[in-house]
């Protein structure tokens, strides 16, 4: 039950930081200058919402690790286990990522003038910071450094295309109104930085289970349902390049219909995303052999 716990809690996690990442990227550089500040201003009290989940997710997963390393949940509640995990080196670099979670979530209540730059830095920090535990610090020296880099990039990436999805389809509703030209423009820089996005997942994903397991496919229970997370991140490859080379070319023509069809796609890319990071949750939790 613990460890269901904790891999529910790993799960918000990854979804509430890719989502505050995917916001806050529209709002400093993936919008047109002239939409900006109306998608944060839309986009606020979600991004507070996922702020929120974000920083206590990360606060309970750290007290959640002292009973797991503990005697169960007794000792999630005890701050002598919370100070011995903190000693450890998850906890050495948890600490800095709670610590990271709350500024962020207070950035978000304070809106600075530059309020998306700001927590733009914050949310890359955080998958930096991310990078440093799990399977991407089993190793040490160049190697662990290689590796940590590599997982970094790739947490970027899937931030960037996942957390991307849900203004994207605000986009696209604006692109029916008032707003129709600014929102094109911007739904086309998503398009366009997407395939930068999506190639880095790909090519690190595979990059990391190199370095994780020494190969791409092993006999294990991780293997298996690292199996089932590529075949859910291949569909949604498949979606994306039906939206873009598909429907778009055909927008003019059938626009009705084709923006009803694209919307319905676009939200079977961020379910079948919600289940990659749900697979992801729940193998970085196991043994990779």
């Amino acid at each position: 039950m613990l460890a269901s716990v904790y891999v529910a809690l790993r799960c918000l996690h990854f979804v509430a930081i890719m989502l505050s990442f995917g916001i806050v990227l529209y709002g400093a550089w993936w919008a047109i200058p002239s939409l900006r500040r109306l998608m944060m201003q839309r986009f606020l009290p979600v991004l507070r919402g996922a702020l929120l989940i974000n920083a206590f997710s990360a606060t309970l997963m750290l007290m959640l690790q002292g009973g797991l390393m503990g005697n169960g949940w007794p000792d999630v509640v005890q701050p002598d286990i919370w100070l011995a995990v903190l000693e450890t080196r998850f906890g050495s670099v948890w600490l800095w990522q709670i610590l990271l979670t709350w500024t962020a979530l207070l950035v978000a209540v304070i809106r600075p003038a530059r309020l998306a730059p700001l927590l733009l830095i914050l949310c890359v920090a955080q998958f930096m910071l991310m990078a440093g535990v799990g399977h991407a610090a089993m190793r040490e020296g160049i190697m662990g450094v290689l590796q940590r880099s590599n997982h970094a990039i790739h947490l970027l990436c899937a931030g960037a295309w996942f957390g991307g999805l849900l203004p994207f389809l605000y986009c696209l509703r604006l692109a029916q109104g008032h707003w129709r030209s600014p929102a094109i423009h911007t739904m086309m820089r998503y398009s366009r930085y997407g395939h930068v996005a999506v190639a880095g997942v790909v090519l690190s994903g595979i990059a990391n289970a190199w370095l994780v397991q020494g190969q791409l496919i092993a006999d294990s229970g991780y293997g298996q349902l690292l199996l089932v997370k590529c075949a859910l991140v291949a569909l949604m490859v498949a979606i994306a390049l039906v939206n873009r080379y598909v429907l778009v070319p055909r927008m003019t023509a059938e626009r009705q219909r084709v923006q009803m069809l694209f919307l319905r796609t676009t939200q079977l890319e961020i379910i079948l995303g919600a289940l990659v990071l749900a697979s992801v949750s729940l193998f970085a939790t196991w043994e990779p052999f």
